[in-house]
C-alpha cells in the first residue's frame, strides 16, 4: 500500500503584474486615518490606486474573534477582523471574481517576541475562513527601502520611501497640533475642522510632489528641499485661526504602550485619548516617527557593542550615526514650520541611559526600553502630570515592562503610572483604573498652578486683561516656553509674567 507524503505549504499570493497596476486598488491599514490619507497621497503620486481599510470599530473585535485564535492580542484580532469586514463589504458590493482581481492587501511584518510578526499569518487565517485563498496579500519588510512583491506591480522605490516617511511625518505633526490645541479651543470643534483641512492641503501636496532621481539624488531632495516645509506653513495659517484659551488647568497625561495601541485612535483603545480629553487632560500623544527613530538607533548601540568584531566599524557607525542625525534633523525642520509646537523626539540615548537599570536595552520586542525611558524622561522633564500605558492583554514585551515599571516606582513613588491592560471589550474597568490615577493628577495640576499664581503675584483676572492687549497670545500657533512645569496653564502664566516684567 503506496503512502501519500504530504507537504506543508506556505501562503504564496499570485503576482501583480505592471500591467494590472491601473486598475488594481491597494488595501493597508494600521495607523490613525490621518496618516492613511497622507500615504494614500504618496502611493498615488506613484501610480498605484489605494484605498485605506475603514477605521477600526468595536465589531471587528467580534469578527476577528471568527477567523483567528482566540488567545491573539487585540490588536491582532482588531486588524484582522477590520480586514475581513472589509472584504465582506467589497465582495457583497462587487463581487468574489472582481475583489480577487482588482484589490489587494499590502501589510509590513518584523521580528521578535512581539506577535507584529505574525499579523500576517492571522490575516492569511481570515482569507482561509472566507474561500478566499486567490485574494493577494503582500508582507512587505518595514526597514527596506526598495523592494518589490512577486510579479513587479508594486514597487517600493527610493521616491516613494521618501514619500511614505513624509506622510508618517506630516501625520505625527498634525496630530500633535492637535491634542495641543483642542483641550483648549474656544470655540467647540475648530481643531478638528483644521485638522482635517490640513490633512486634506497635505494629501494634495504629497500627491503632486515632484519626484527627483530615484536613488541618491532622490535621498538629497527629500532632506533638502523646502517643499515640504512650505506645505507646513500654509497649514500654520489655517491653524492661526484658532482661538484658545492657555487658562483651563488640565493635567498633562503621556500616552505609551504597545504601538498600534498607542497610536491608534478609535475603539480599538476604546478611544483612550478623546476619553482623556472629556475627563479634562490634555493628551501627549506617542508620534510614529519616535519608533522609526528607535529602530534607526537600535542598529547603532548594536554595532557599538560589537566594535572589535566589525570590520570598518568607523565608516559603519559614520554611516548609521548619519542616517539617525538626517533623520532628527529632518523633522525639526517640518517642526519650526509650525512654530515648534509639536513635541521633540527624545533622545533615544538618554532613553536607553533612563530605563537601563530597570530594562536592558537589548532586551527587544514591542516598544523594548522605551515604555521605561519613556517614562522616566517624561518625569524627570516635567512634560506631564501622568503616563497612561496601553497594552494588549497578554503581550509578553508589554507585561515585561510593566513589571520593570514595578522596581522604577519603588524608586519614584511620586510617578502617576497608570497601565492599561487593553482586551476590547472591557472599557469601562480601563477607564475605571485610568480614572483613579487622573484625579490625583488633576489636584497636581491645580497646585502647581495656584503656585505660580503665587510666585509671580499675578491673578487670572490680571492676566485675561493681558491677552485682551496681545490677541496674539491666544493663537494656537503661539508657542508657550517651557519653564520646568508639567502643566500648560502653569507655563502660560509664567511667560506672561515674563512678559509683564514680574520675574
Amino acid at each position: 500500500m503506496g503512502t501519500k507524503e504530504l507537504h506543508y505549504r506556505a501562503y504564496r499570493p499570485r503576482p501583480f503584474t505592471k500591467e494590472e497596476r491601473p486598475r488594481t486598488t491597494i488595501l493597508f491599514g494600521g495607523l490613525t486615518w490621518k496618516h492613511e490619507r497622507l500615504i494614500q497621497g504618496s502611493l498615488e503620486r506613484m501610480g498605484y490606486r489605494s484605498m485605506p481599510l475603514p477605521q477600526i470599530e468595536r465589531q471587528d473585535l467580534d469578527i476577528g474573534k471568527e477567523f483567528i485564535d482566540v488567545g491573539a492580542c487585540c490588536p491582532t484580532t482588531f486588524t484582522a477582523g477590520n480586514l475581513a469586514r472589509t472584504l465582506m463589504t467589497l465582495k457583497e458590493k462587487e463581487g468574489e471574481e472582481a475583489l480577487k482581481n482588482n484589490y489587494l492587501f499590502v501589510t509590513i511584518g518584523a521580528c521578535g517576541p512581539c506577535r507584529f510578526g505574525q499579523y500576517h499569518e492571522s490575516y492569511e487565517r481570515v482569507l482561509e475562513g472566507m474561500n478566499l485563498k486567490d485574494f493577494r496579500l503582500f508582507l512587505l519588510d518595514l526597514l527596506q527601502m526598495e523592494q518589490s512583491a512577486p510579479g513587479g506591480g508594486l514597487e517600493i522605490s527610493m521616491p516613494l520611501t521618501f514619500g511614505l516617511v513624509y506622510s508618517m511625518f506630516y501625520g505625527d505633526l498634525i496630530t500633535d497640533m492637535e491634542h495641543a490645541t483642542r483641550p483648549y479651543e474656544v470655540v467647540e470643534g475648530s481643531t478638528d475642522a483644521v485638522v482635517k483641512d490640513s490633512v486634506e492641503l497635505l494629501y494634495e501636496k504629497l500627491r503632486n510632489r515632484p519626484i527627483k532621481g530615484k536613488k541618491i539624488d532622490s535621498l538629497l531632495w527629500h532632506v533638502f528641499t523646502g517643499y515640504f516645509v512650505d506645505a507646513l506653513k500654509e497649514v500654520r495659517r489655517l491653524w492661526d485661526e484658532v482661538e484658545v484659551d492657555r487658562l483651563r488647568v488640565k493635567p498633562r497625561v503621556k500616552i505609551t504602550g504597545e504601538f498600534w495601541l498607542q497610536t491608534h485612535e478609535g475603539d480599538g483603545n476604546y478611544n483612550m485619548k478623546r476619553w482623556l480629553e472629556k475627563e479634562g487632560a490634555e493628551v501627549i500623544p506617542p508620534p510614529v516617527a519616535v519608533w522609526m527613530d528607535y529602530l534607526i538607533n537600535m542598529e547603532l548601540f548594536k554595532l557599538e557593542d560589537a566594535k572589535g568584531f566589525v570590520k570598518k566599524y568607523y565608516l559603519k557607525k559614520f554611516a548609521v550615526e548619519s542616517i539617525a542625525r538626517l533623520y532628527r534633523m529632518v523633522y525639526n525642520k517640518l517642526r519650526k514650520a509650525l512654530n515648534n509646537i509639536p513635541n521633540p523626539m527624545p533622545d533615544q540615548r538618554k532613553l536607553k541611559d533612563l530605563a537601563r537599570p530597570y530594562f536592558h536595552y537589548r532586551l527587544t520586542g514591542g516598544e523594548g526600553h522605551m515604555l521605561i525611558g519613556k517614562a522616566l524622561y517624561a518625569y524627570k522633564n516635567k512634560q506631564a502630570h501622568m503616563i497612561c500605558e496601553l497594552s494588549p492583554y497578554g503581550c509578553l514585551p508589554n507585561t515585561m515592562s510593566v513589571g520593570a515599571m514595578a522596581k522604577v516606582l519603588g524608586d519614584y513613588p511620586d510617578l502617576l503610572y497608570a497601565p492599561i491592560e487593553v482586551k476590547g471589550d472591557a472599557e469601562v474597568h480601563a477607564y475605571s483604573r485610568c480614572q483613579m490615577i487622573l484625579t490625583e493628577a488633576k489636584r497636581r495640576a491645580k497646585e502647581e498652578f495656584e503656585q505660580v499664581l503665587e510666585k509671580t503675584g499675578l491673578t487670572v483676572e490680571e492676566i485675561r486683561n493681558f491677552e485682551e492687549d496681545h490677541p496674539e497670545l491666544r493663537k494656537a500657533t503661539y508657542r508657550v516656553p517651557h519653564y520646568g512645569y508639567a502643566g500648560t496653564a502653569s507655563n502660560y502664566a509664567m511667560h506672561v509674567a515674563k512678559l509683564m516684567g514680574k520675574i
